[in-house]
């Protein structure tokens, strides 16, 4: 029987020996760069008064021609809801929750949750595509612009305070999208200054929730509310009626 394979392994064992050790390989470098942006406007208090939330897509009907989208508080059973990839239950949650928005909604909630520009425990938030493009699937485009109007209900005054709010981001950056996010903000702000049922400005500060977040069932809506201080529905801005 032929030996010759126990010489090419003999032969192959030396050959790897005589390699010279490397104190330094190439390598194929990787990274990624995202970066996210926010504008919000100070807020505009509106006379409370019934259907006050479903006038609030008029504000942009002038300014976008797209689909304009309400994008009410969460309930409590998705108070852990977040677009955090890495916390896998609170992005779950936040699937479950938005699932049926359109691709621009959720892009928007995905800038603007991530810098806690709106917070969807107390605010209604009213979103269109502003400025930009969108892929084959319906997303925006990093340079594209989204976004509109949050409201959230004063509980000291029953009054719903209203802000412009909108966000981009992505991969990449350009450089004009901070000039052209500055001036759909200063229309949007115009547009609810100018509004009938606006009382004047207010301080931009937002409700706190409690960390138990217990919270109360609307008798109005059904709406279970973010934090059991409420004293206003968020969702339909009614009072909460107490035990």
């Amino acid at each position: 029987m032929p030996l010759e394979f126990l010489k090419r392994g003999r032969r192959n064992a030396a050959s790897d020996r005589s390699l010279p050790e490397r104190e330094e390989i190439e390598a194929q470098d990787y990274s990624l760069r995202l970066h996210f942006a926010a504008k919000s406007s100070d807020g505009v208090r509106m006379a409370a008064r019934p259907g006050a939330i479903d006038d609030l897509p008029s504000i942009l009907t002038e300014i976008v021609s797209g689909q304009i989208e309400v994008v009410e508080p969460v309930p409590v059973e998705f108070g852990s809801a977040a677009p955090v990839i890495e916390h896998v239950d609170e992005a779950m949650a936040w699937l479950n929750a938005h699932h049926d928005l359109s691709p621009v909604a959720r892009h928007g909630l995905v800038v603007l949750e991530r810098l806690d520009a709106v917070d969807l425990a107390f605010d209604t938030f009213v979103c269109a595509l502003l400025d930009g493009e969108v892929d084959t699937s319906g997303y925006p485009s990093y340079s594209a612009i989204v976004g509109g109007v949050a409201s959230h209900w004063d509980e000291a005054t029953g009054e719903m305070i209203v802000r412009a709010v909108l966000g981009w981001g992505g991969k990449g950056v350009r450089g004009d999208t901070d000039r052209v996010a500055g001036r759909l903000l200063s229309r949007i702000f115009s547009n609810l200054v100018a509004n009938r049922h606006a009382l004047g400005l207010a301080p931009t500060d937002r409700p706190v929730p409690a960390a138990g977040r217990g919270g109360l069932v609307c008798p109005h809506c059904g709406f279970a509310s973010a934090h059991e201080r409420a004293f206003y529905c968020p969702k339909c801005g009614m009072r909460l009626l107490r035990g």
